[in-house]
């Protein structure tokens, strides 16, 4: 099977295009799952305190529920590429009053601005298969994280059993690009999701490729019948 990879400009346009209905197609098209999650993966990192990593930040729910757990006691530094992504992020943050513990960044994963060990945690959600160096990428995660502190991966997967696995197929590579097209005018960028996925549908890749960034005692969490995953691990040195 061919991989499918875009232009990281394109991708970036992409996300550019949808930023305005972003969030409730995410929604409506994951029936508000998605915010369980996000929810779900922040809990990875509910004994970390101090200076948090979001990458691949979007419209900022990641970031906004590390504050909320944290109860006061984090600070987050958010990162996106996309402009308008990150526009949509500061909106909320303004209107939850969340700047003075949120920052947001324009910024490339392949080449974090940070220096090595900056952060108690670090958090991608829905980020890792648009990136085509996803090796390299990890890895540039993992040398900004502190060493012993937890690095968490949730992405897409495909569910492996049952009548879910039958079913979820047709909707996730079928209807999934038309609602998302019909809604949100762009019928391109939801035709990629489902073939940004396909090649990296299995968790297991997920932790092959934290073991070899340099994260120990590596777990994966399957959810709603494993069309989530959550990838979680520590760095090495501690």
């Amino acid at each position: 099977m061919k991989t499918y990879v875009l232009h990281p400009d394109s991708v970036r346009e992409l996300f550019n295009s949808v930023a305005p209905r972003y969030d409730l197609l995410n929604r409506l098209l994951s029936l508000r799952r998605d915010v369980y999650w996000r929810k779900r993966a922040v809990r990875e990192i509910q004994d970390s305190e101090g200076s948090i990593l979001d990458v691949a930040t979007g419209t900022g729910d990641v970031a906004i529920e590390i504050i909320r757990q944290g109860k006061g006691r984090r600070r987050v530094v958010g990162l996106d590429f996309s402009e308008l992504m990150i526009r949509k992020a500061h909106e909320k943050f303004v209107k939850r009053k969340l700047l003075s513990t949120i920052d947001v960044n324009l910024g490339d994963a392949l080449s974090l601005p940070f220096r090595d060990d900056t952060f108690h945690a670090s958090v991608i959600a829905f980020g890792l298969r648009n990136i085509p160096k996803k090796e390299q990428a990890l890895s540039e995660i993992v040398r900004v994280t502190k060493k012993g502190g937890k690095v968490v991966i949730l992405e897409f997967t495909f569910p492996e059993r049952g009548l879910v696995k039958r079913l979820y197929p047709s909707y996730f590579m079928n209807i999934l690009p038309w609602v998302g097209g019909l809604i949100s005018g762009d019928r391109g960028a939801y035709a990629y999701l489902p073939r940004s996925v396909v090649h990296f549908q299995s968790p297991e890749i997920y932790r092959d490729l934290a073991r070899g960034a340099g994260l120990e005692n590596v777990t994966s969490t399957g959810l709603t019948f494993g069309i989530a995953s959550i990838i979680a691990g520590t760095k090495k040195g501690q």
